[in-house]
């Protein structure tokens, strides 16, 4: 269900207003649209990857390892389900009947990503930490959870600040863990490059909006402007956020920038980023006449 609120926002001239949506439940849908001051919930459009690898594979005999293959199977049926609710299933009763297989991890982090899909917050979180206890270093789990958190933010949670902290902690180690993570077996140097460009681009968007939430607009213009920069599938809400960060540092024509390419992308933020694009422009060439 969603609360439709109305917002507006001024700085150095420059005026905007714009619909708001606010997820206000784990099925909400849809992105909603920020204010300065962080409030509300900033969903994002574009599709993650799975949290996690699944590529490992066992070699097993032929005598005595009933079990390892069982075990083995077990783990094939439930990577290759594509059903959401089935594989839940299949996730829970693998870690269930295998609390200390070999492929805990991956399935841990697997249902990170399944429950992320539908907007089930709690069971992300729950099986990312399960995920981190066995693994602090899965750069996949660590993107995909520090880019969640920001994004469907209840500021009036107890917890909310301790919230941002752990997205803040985990998105600065997944960039840490890229820059030293070994390619992976079976990939190309492309794909090694591909895979760890997005998971820093998800990694830059989360501290952006991380920094967002507590109105420091200066770091967070840095990070989402990383976050977007070279991106050949920038978000669309980390574009409009920057702007609104422009907006706030008085660098109105980088604001117009960042508002034309959000208006340039069909999504939530289109309309609005077409009006503030052309906002911020005229503010742009006022203050520059009066200087």
């Amino acid at each position: 269900m969603s609360i439709e609120t109305s917002g507006r926002w001024l700085r150095g001239g420059l005026l905007a207003a714009a619909a708001l949506l606010f997820a206000t439940s784990a099925k909400a849908q849809g992105a909603a649209s920020p204010q300065p001051g962080g409030s509300g919930s900033i969903t994002n459009q574009t599709t993650m990857g799975a949290g996690g690898g699944l590529g490992d594979s066992l070699s097993y005999g032929t005598v005595g390892h009933q079990q390892e293959r069982e075990e083995f199977a077990a783990y094939q049926a439930f990577s290759k389900e594509t059903d959401l609710a089935k594989r839940i299933q299949k996730g829970r009763e693998f870690l269930k009947k295998y609390p200390k297989s070999r492929f805990e991890e991956q399935v841990d982090a697997a249902l990170v990503d399944t429950y992320r899909t539908q907007a089930d917050w709690t069971n992300e979180y729950h099986y990312a930490d399960l995920a981190l206890t066995l693994n602090p270093d899965d750069v996949d789990v660590l993107a995909t959870v520090s880019w969640t958190i920001p994004h469907v933010f209840d500021p009036k949670s107890p917890d909310a600040n301790d919230q941002l902290d752990k997205a803040e902690r985990y998105s600065k180690h997944a960039l840490d863990v890229i820059t030293t993570l070994p390619k992976p077996n079976g990939m190309t140097d492309e794909q090694f490059a591909a895979a760890k460009a997005h998971r820093s681009s998800q990694s830059h968007s989360a501290l952006g909006l991380v920094y967002f939430r507590r109105n420091d607009y200066e770091n967070s213009e840095k990070e989402l402007a990383q976050a977007t920069k070279d991106n050949p599938a920038p978000d669309q809400t980390d574009l409009y956020v920057l702007g609104i960060d422009r907006v706030h540092l008085s660098r109105f024509a980088e604001a117009a920038d960042a508002f034309h390419a959000c208006a340039a992308m069909t999504g939530t933020f289109q309309d609005p980023c077409n009006k503030n694009a052309a906002v911020a422009a005229n503010q742009a060439a006022t203050t520059s006449k009066s200087q």
